[in-house]
């Protein structure tokens, strides 16, 4: 995991009140953090996210996990880092 994925699992995640599952297969991908009970993806994303093709990327594999009927969420690494309380209000 990166340091923002360590942060937001060891801080917030993994004591959760729904059950959170790290690294989690769903179809063809790896999402970072899987909540069956709430059907919540979170991905915490790094800069190579934020290339035309990995923003294409990114909107094609939200689009199909959202196929699947499950909500995703996005972060940057910078908002788990420096705008922590904020990350953790929108997942809750």
């Amino acid at each position: 995991m990166t340091p923002a994925e360590k942060k937001l699992w060891c801080d917030y995640l993994k004591n959760f009140q729904f059950r959170v599952l790290r690294q989690r297969p769903i179809g063809n991908f790896i999402v970072d953090f899987y909540c069956a009970a709430l059907k919540l993806v979170i991905e915490v994303d790094g800069e190579s996210h934020y290339t035309e093709a990995g923003l294409a990327y990114d909107k094609e594999r939200s689009h199909i996990l959202e196929g699947y009927g499950l909500k995703v969420i996005r972060f940057t690494n910078d908002e788990v880092l420096h705008n922590f309380e904020a990350v953790c209000d929108r997942v809750a």
